[in-house]
């Protein structure tokens, strides 16, 4: 059973004349594993899934597929507010060779704990492959709590979570609560290196397309239980909040098309291109930082 960790980075989608743009994707892709990533979610909230159509997903996945290593894991998101919905996804995960699902809690209809629990154990009897929880009740509302997410770490299918709310005290509670084999991975760049100090084992990451080499150091010395890495990694501090001062994934688009990874950095309605202020502050960053 794959056990998800290390620095895996949640891939973006490269758009030009709002097609896939395939091209930049290949030279995405050949930079991360440059980089050291140890492995990719695809159609994440990163990759603008909401506006993704169904044939572009198997046309991404099989894509990254082609041009990864052997046994290179990939994650494809699969999670809606709709458990049927999930389940017809994350079969189709199955189906096309996924190393797990990710499966976020369902989003607006506000489910409880318990409808939480019956939600994951549905997708997780149904679909036959392994499923990453995904905790992010910034776009969620609701949040999943540390005995649920215990209770459901019995299931054999469920192999990790990935922790993106930021509460190193929710944090804390899962690690202490869940099986032994199950990954603890975070979700929020800000805070990947306490939470990893914690206990948790790796991350999701948006800030790994830029530092890629970096971001994967940095991980390594927090699992190891090397707490001086907090300070040394406060110099992508800024970079890490402006990676997020406006919807993700405009300002990593951005920055990737500044540093001649992708050739464009459009979005899908209802998200646009990141504002002309926002630019400056991180064209100021990058230059410090000597990433451009």
């Amino acid at each position: 059973m794959y056990k998800p960790q290390g620095i895996i980075t949640a891939l973006i989608t490269p758009f030009k004349n709002q097609k896939v743009d395939f091209n930049s994707l290949k030279k995405l892709i050949d930079s991360q594993i440059a980089g050291g990533v140890q492995g990719f979610v695809v159609n994440g909230t990163t990759a603008e899934s909401p506006t993704l159509e169904p044939n572009e997903v198997e046309e991404i996945y099989l894509f990254v597929k082609k041009h990864v290593p052997k046994n290179f894991p990939i994650i494809l998101g699969t999670g809606s507010n709709s458990t049927k919905k999930t389940i017809e996804a994350s079969l189709r995960a199955k189906k096309w060779g996924a190393d797990a699902a990710l499966v976020v809690v369902p989003y607006y209809n506000k489910p409880t704990q318990e409808g939480l629990l019956q939600h994951f154990t549905a997708v997780a009897n149904e679909a036959d492959v392994p499923l990453i929880l995904y905790n992010v009740p910034s776009r969620t509302v609701t949040s999943m709590s540390a005995k649920t997410c215990a209770a459901l770490s019995k299931h054999k299918a469920i192999v990790g979570i990935k922790e993106a709310s930021g509460d190193m005290s929710l944090a804390k509670d899962i690690v202490d609560t869940v099986e032994a084999n199950f990954s603890l991975l975070s979700g929020d760049d800000g805070t990947f290196l306490q939470q990893s100090l914690l206990g948790g084992v790796g991350c999701i990451s948006v800030l790994s397309h830029v530092i890629p080499k970096e971001t994967v150091e940095a991980l390594n010395s927090a699992v190891k239980k090397d707490s001086s890495v907090v300070e040394k990694f406060k110099k992508y501090e800024m970079l890490t909040n402006l990676l997020f001062k406006e919807p993700n994934p405009a300002p990593v688009k951005y920055i990737l098309k500044k540093m001649g990874i992708i050739e464009s950095d459009e979005l899908r309605l209802p998200l646009v291109t990141c504002t002309a202020s926002l630019a400056g502050e991180i064209d100021k960053e990058l230059e410090r930082l000597e990433i451009i």
